[in-house]
């Protein structure tokens, strides 16, 4: 009965498509036509968003969509032989056909994604062995010691299984260079990091020379290594004690897959976060990738190599030379090069790692220049939609990711385009200001809700939005140059471990006020042009909220690029772990309630404790999960509140010895579920109307925040050096 049932949902929802986009022009009827799909969206959006229904809501708001096309199309272009208008309104028209094709491809990969994968489990005599490469370039050695003693802690049999730091920070090429500082501070990091991953147990491996970046280094340790699967992690992603049990088991499932990818899961915000105070409340962007695009793309066998936090089959890297190295994104295109081969790939939908991502705007703009370069890189030299060996849906997937790193460009049209007849009157755009009102009202209302559906609480209204726009003054002389000369772009290793030490503005803030500067003259000129031209007043109040609404998004990006002093790289995850707090002969039962890469609040009971904390130096007894016995981990006492009979300390820890950094990894990462936790605590879905009016609130916020530490720190401030540090905090 419920398939006949639905199947006559579907035809009537088919019917109502083609009605909608068929009907005449008519504005009286086309805003009807959309209230009703808007009214029929929020109501399923209420009682029925999953399964079927959510489909049939997609579909209704696809027909508005559709419904825009038609009319854009047919007519709002501006005359031919009216050039200066017609090459900026044919790019404004290409620009908003970009934004409507990449939504479609965003339906045809998330519409439905795959729910999460339950873990495949595997006996004992069958788990394969494993090399865990960890590559390195020029991080710092105690975060690499935390990386490396979580790989070891991995709940694997010792027998099976190898930790390799890929230093490509010592290599002979660096060793001899002629810049004998630079060669003097190689040799030093070798002989570190040698003994280093001696006293941790894990083999150092370097090269002769620095080629082919990180792709290079993966293949060199494939050349020296002989394990059945590869398990890759970058210097800062350290894994739960449990990653390898949790993604090893499909691929005795599967004689064909070449890859198990697991989510990327981030201890530090990114500049938006911090900036922002939005890290514990708000979704971040990576979960809108992980949390819905990875198990939409997994439906159709496209899930794809994200360069850590995952496990790949060695017989199927072999069989493709190794990762592939022709762009700098060299995950992607090794996962391009193995889908056409005919190998498969699979997404596991829970965080097994926690790392950190860029602290400060400049190199979270250096990361995402790579990501997009790289990705035109592919587009060009792999070209996904005519590969061959890519299923059909294979190839729509591949290209939805490269194309979307062209964001930059409609971005840029849609930010200037109000402007073009502010300043210039140029009727780029060919409609009255209630045809424009009511069509692209009903449009934008439409495209939000559909974003709604699909991405819900892993991602808000308008956030999207504001990470492209922050990104695309710098990323589109970026993009530019990599259509110009596709070879140019090299790999650059992104810094992540970083502090800042003082408020100020960062040093790429300078375009962004300059923008906010001219948009805002852009309000000044619509007044002026509403009194001078009354007669225009509907087309200029139309364009001028176009107008504001850029403003809107200008004014939250100042608050982006005001960077806040923050001393620690990462947050505090919580855990409930019970030890012994001590100092000197005296030990107290206490408990651990949260803890970051660099120290923990602990949380110490009874009157023998108020005595024991008057010193600075301490000590914590725990029983790691390596080992049955307690170990002893040194700590320095930060800070203490009396809580009646309780004393909670804030203390930072001491790593003197190979066994403290063990002990610092098994207390952050060995249980993946505190993650897992953290991000459900700040997944929610505000809604459209509630996120918007948040959005603004945060935006009107954010600008006069910006504006003060312009004229706080001084124009000279602006384009300054950063004066940010490296350090794992």
């Amino acid at each position: 009965m419920a398939k006949p049932l639905f199947a006559f949902v579907w035809l009537i929802a088919a019917a109502c498509i083609v009605f909608i986009v068929s009907l005449p022009i008519n504005l009286q009827t086309h805003l009807i036509a959309g209230t009703i799909v808007l009214l029929i969206m929020i109501l399923l959006k209420l009682f029925k968003s999953e399964g079927t229904w959510r489909l049939v809501a997609l579909a209704f708001g696809t027909a508005i969509v559709l419904r825009y096309v038609y009319w854009r199309t047919t007519s709002t272009l501006p005359p031919v032989n009216q050039l200066e208008s017609f090459i900026p309104g044919l790019l404004l028209y290409l620009a908003e056909m970009y934004s409507v094709f990449m939504l479609f491809l965003s339906l045809f990969i998330v519409a439905r994604p795959l729910p999460s994968r339950p873990s495949q489990p595997v006996d004992e005599d069958d788990l394969p062995s494993v090399d865990v490469f960890i590559p390195s370039y020029n991080e710092d050695p105690v975060l690499l010691a935390d990386t490396i003693a979580a790989a070891m802690a991995l709940d694997y049999p010792a027998d099976r299984l190898t930790v390799w730091l890929l230093d490509d920070g010592g290599t002979d090429q660096k060793r001899n260079s002629d810049n004998v500082i630079e060669g003097q501070i190689a040799e030093a990091r070798r002989a570190n990091l040698q003994k280093l991953c001696a006293e941790l147990g894990a083999r150092y491996l370097t090269r002769a020379r620095n080629e082919h970046a990180k792709a290079g280094n993966l293949n060199n340790g494939l050349d020296h290594s002989t394990g059945d699967l590869v398990a890759v992690f970058d210097a800062d992603h350290a894994p739960a004690r449990s990653f390898l049990r949790e993604t090893v088991g499909y691929f005795n499932e599967d004689k064909r897959l070449f890859l198990v990818q697991t989510p990327h899961f981030f201890l530090n915000p990114d500049p938006l976060e911090r900036n922002l105070k939005t890290f514990e409340k708000m979704p971040s962007e990576n979960e809108m990738f992980y949390g819905v695009i990875q198990r939409g793309l997994d439906k159709w066998n496209a899930a794809f190599f994200c360069g850590s936090a995952a496990v790949l089959r060695r017989e199927a890297l072999q069989e493709s030379n190794g990762f592939s190295g022709i762009s700098i994104t060299e995950d992607c295109e090794t996962a391009i090069e193995l889908h056409s081969r005919g190998w498969n790939s699979v997404y596991v939908d829970k965080p097994l790692i926690a790392g950190l991502q860029p602290a400060t705007f400049s190199s979270f703009i250096g990361q995402r220049s790579r990501w997009a370069q790289g990705m035109m890189q592919i587009l060009r030299f792999r070209f996904p939609l005519l590969k061959r060996g890519l299923s059909f849906p294979q190839r729509l997937c591949y290209m939805s990711s490269t194309l979307f790193w062209l964001f930059p460009f409609p971005r840029t049209i849609f930010l200037f385009a109000p402007l073009f007849y502010l300043f210039l009157d140029l009727q780029i755009f060919t409609a009255s200001g209630g045809e424009f009102l009511a069509y692209t009202l009903s449009y934008m209302a439409v495209n939000l809700m559909m974003q709604n559906y699909l991405y819900g609480s892993f991602r808000w209204p308008w956030i999207s939005e504001l990470y492209e726009y922050i990104q695309t003054v710098h990323l589109l002389p970026a993009v530019i140059s990599v259509a110009l000369n596709p070879r140019k772009p090299t790999f650059k290793v992104t810094a992540k471990d970083e502090t800042i030490t003082t408020s100020r503005l960062s040093e790429l803030s300078r375009p962004f006020f300059v923008i906010f500067g001219v948009l805002l003259i852009g309000v000044f000129v619509t007044v002026w042009r509403i009194y001078a031209e009354p007669y225009k007043a509907d087309v200029t109040l139309v364009v001028g909220a176009w107008n504001l609404l850029n403003l809107v998004m200008a004014g939250a990006a100042l608050g982006v690029v005001a960077e806040r002093r923050e001393r620690a790289a990462t947050r505090r995850v919580q855990i409930n772990r019970r030890c012994e707090f001590g100092v000197g002969d005296i030990w107290v039962p206490a408990t651990i309630e949260d803890v970051s890469v660099n120290g923990a609040r602990l949380r110490v009971s009874g009157h023998s404790a108020l005595a024991a904390v008057d010193t600075g130096q301490a000590s914590i007894r725990f029983t790691p999960h390596w080992s049955t016995e307690p170990e002893i981990l040194p700590v320095t006492i930060r800070n203490k509140d009396r809580e009646g009979d309780a004393v909670a300390i804030g203390c930072s820890f001491v790593r003197m010895k190979t066994v403290h950094h063990r002990m610092v990894a098994d207390l952050i990462f060995a249980n993946a579920s505190q993650w897992t936790h953290f991000q459900a605590s700040r997944r929610r879905n505000p809604g459209v109307l509630l996120g918007t009016a948040w959005f603004l609130r945060l935006a009107l916020y954010q600008t006069i925040r910006g504006i003060t530490y312009l004229f706080r720190t001084g124009d000279s401030a602006v384009g300054a050096p950063a004066q940010a540090k490296r350090a794992r905090a």
